[in-house]
Formats: C-alpha cells, structure tokens, sequence
C-alpha cells in the first residue's frame, strides 16, 4: 500500500501511566502510530511510541483500548508482532545515529516502544525552512556529506543486524540540536533480510520508494539505498525525485541532474544518480560501496562551478514539473 490512512485514533489522556512511564504529551503521530513524551519512574524524557494501525483498529477518546474489528484482527496481530519483534531488534542496536530503543512492552491490547527523546528537527523541516528562506545553495554539498556519513555508518549497521529501514525520507531523519542526524520511525522495517515476504505490506512515500518496493519483491540493502539517493536529492532541490512508478512511464530525471550541475559537485551528483537506477542490480549493492563515495574528498577551489550558475528559473520549472 502505498499510503496509510491518516491517524484519526485519539491519543492517550495526558498523566496516564503505563508500565512506569507517564505520558506528558502526544508528540507526533501518523498512520502506524502515535508517539508521546513521557517521563519514567527516575523523571527522565523519553518518547513512547504506540502501535497503533488507523486503517485496522479505532479507539475513541476517552478510552485506552482500541476496537479492532473482527476481518481486521488477524492483520493487526500480524502487525503487532513485527513492531514488537523490531522493538527488540532495535534495542540491540547501540549506535550514536540510529534512535536508542530502552525498552518495550504490552499493554491495552497493544505494543509500546520506549524510546530516547531527542530535540532537534527532522531534515524535512530544515529543508522546508531553508527554502523559505531562499537560501542558495539549499543545502550546502559539505552539510550533505557530513550528514550523510554518518547516516550511511547507522544504516550500515542496520543491516548488520539483518534488518531493512524500507521508509528512509528526510522526515525520517532527524537533525540533533547540533547538528549530528539520527535515524528515526523503523516502522517500516517490519522483516529481516531473509524473511516471508507474502505477508509483508510495507508503508512508503512516492519518491522514495526503489521500484522492487513496489512490487514486494527483491529487496535488500540496494532498496534503502535508492531511498538515500533520493533523500539527498530533495536537499538538492527541496522536492523528492518522480517516483518510481512515474520514471518506468517517462523518465526525466536526467533533466534534474542537468540543473544542477553548476550547484554540486559533478562526484556528489554521481552518487544520487547511481543510487536512484530503476535497477536494483544497476545500483550500489551494500552501504559500504556508497560510503566510499560520500566520503570523496570536496572538489578544490575553483574546481566546481559557482553556486547558481544555472538560471534560477530553469530550477523552478522542473522543481513544478516533479509534481
């Protein structure tokens, strides 16, 4: 499926306590799920993360467990043993970029994932807030390898442990207050590489999506990796490549790489193209391979072309022709 019902589940009432954790407040919330702050029994932030599926179960205000109709049970059972399942798998991930997993539990007929609570802002909102800014280039080639680094050295980690992200996206990735990323909502990420793929229905968002996504099959590391060229090419141009399915029809993304050749540097611009192939096998196949390119030392001054050396105006009309 390639969108979620919007989340239309009430949270839970503030001052509740689950399992030694009050609830403060609902932070985020979206179609798998809603995080809130809470605070434990020593009176430390940390973010609680419900599983809570709005196109498979409802529960309204004022109540704590959720309806689950019966021709929905079996799926949201499912569903509710792959995000405990990942809880655990992620707890045994300790890595500085990946968002540390204290603890997990049951409760309300549903699972709940502890989490580090971390202040910051996801790349989404700084991409978003340097384009209304008008800022040139959007995001500078230095910040985007320096972030990017050390996103590749997380998500190579991940895999390490035989999971897959499979919804890797700028508002998936967060911005610390100093500036280190962190990698966010593994909600996607609900197999191992090895795992039965005939019960899978992963969540994603056109742009981002590698097209063996879509079609449910052939996934592996070179399936995140699409999702990471596409990241750092929506820091390029604000806006995330066509999707998928799209470029299959008429691709033209050549034309967006053409753009923006007098703004990044011709290795960086290499990278994302080589990332975005349609062909999985075309493709940098593990993240290793892409983090020997991200990390290429930045072109000498007077080696690349000053920033805004194509007309602004070329930039606009394919920015608009994305979508």
């Amino acid at each position: 499926m390639e969108k979620t019902a919007a989340q239309q589940n009430a949270a839970l009432p503030a001052g509740l306590e689950l399992s030694g954790y009050r609830i403060v407040k609902k932070i985020a919330s979206g179609g798998f799920s809603i995080v809130y702050l809470a605070l434990d029994a020593e009176g430390n932030e940390v973010a609680l993360k419900e599983y809570l599926p709005a196109a498979l179960a409802r529960r309204a205000p004022g109540r704590l467990v959720p309806q689950i109709p019966t021709a929905q049970r079996e799926l949201y059972r499912v569903g509710m043993k792959f995000f405990f399942d990942e809880g655990r798998a992620l707890a045994a991930i300790v890595h500085p970029n990946v968002v540390r997993v204290l603890n997990f539990f049951r409760a309300h007929d549903t699972v709940y994932m502890v989490m580090r609570f971390e202040r910051g802002r996801t790349l989404h909102e700084h991409i978003s807030r340097r384009r209304q800014k008008g800022a040139k280039p959007l995001v500078s080639e230095r910040a985007i390898r320096a972030t990017f680094t050390q996103l590749l050295d997380a998500l190579r980690e991940v895999h390490a442990c035989r999971l897959l992200h499979l919804d890797l996206k700028p508002a998936n990735i967060y911005l610390r207050e100093d500036g280190t990323p962190l990698l966010l909502d593994f909600g996607a990420a609900r197999q191992t590489l090895h795992a039965d793929l005939s019960r899978l229905h992963p969540m994603y968002t056109p742009g981002y999506a590698a097209p063996e996504l879509h079609a449910r099959r052939d996934l592996g590391p070179w399936t995140d990796i699409y999702s990471i060229g596409a990241s750092i090419f929506t820091c390029m141009l604000g806006v995330p490549p066509q999707s998928a399915l799209e470029r299959q029809k008429d691709d033209r993304m050549g034309d967006y790489f053409g753009a923006l050749a007098g703004i990044y540097s011709a290795e960086l611009i290499e990278l994302v193209r080589s990332s975005l192939r349609l062909d999985p096998l075309q493709r940098p196949q593990s993240v290793y391979a892409l983090q020997k390119l991200i990390r290429l030392p930045q072109p000498a001054a007077g080696e690349t072309p000053a920033a805004g050396s194509n007309p602004p105006s070329l930039l606009a009309r394919l920015i608009r022709a994305i979508h």
